[in-house]
């Protein structure tokens, strides 16, 4: 059997100094999903780099200071185009002074093309009480680790 086919990606833990952190929603044909901003590595690029253009593209955040890596999440599912068996994903504290309203420079019809379909802030307090599905699924626990003990020294594998 062949190896699966994963595509590295970077995300980013986009958070205010109130504690929101900005997501995105996808629709795929399994289901709705809320997710960290980001997305695969095109060739050549490095996490960091490959985060700084997802973030620019998906939600206008122009010359992000990408922090450290704090958590690693793989996912095995087809991709509905068929070209890859799941996905591993480095994810970088990005802090920000406050909200910002997202600019994507991408276009809605080439955000919805990827299945994106908006973008908003959300409380702490909001994803701990909501039974919407997230990526990762304990994002609220592993938000609440990083908001109240701080950045891990290493990398937290935070599942599916």
């Amino acid at each position: 059997m062949p190896e699966p086919r994963i595509r590295p990606a970077a995300r980013a833990l986009v958070v205010t100094p109130d504690h929101h952190v900005l997501l995105v929603r996808f629709e795929f044909p399994a289901g709705t999903r809320w997710a960290l901003p980001g997305g695969g590595l095109d060739d050549g690029e490095d996490h960091r780099a490959a985060l700084a253009r997802e973030l620019r593209e998906e939600v206008g955040l122009v010359d992000a200071e990408i922090g450290p890596h704090v958590w690693t999440r793989e996912h095995r599912i087809a991709f509905v185009n068929g070209l890859w068996d799941g996905q591993r994903e480095h994810i970088h504290l990005v802090n920000v002074p406050e909200r910002f309203e997202p600019a994507p420079a991408m276009t809605w019809d080439e955000l919805n093309a990827e299945y994106l379909f908006e973008i908003r802030w959300w409380h702490r307090d909001e994803i701990a009480a909501s039974d919407a599905v997230f990526a990762p699924a304990t994002l609220a626990h592993h938000l609440a680790s990083v908001l109240d003990h701080g950045i891990p020294r290493e990398p937290v594998d935070v599942g599916v």
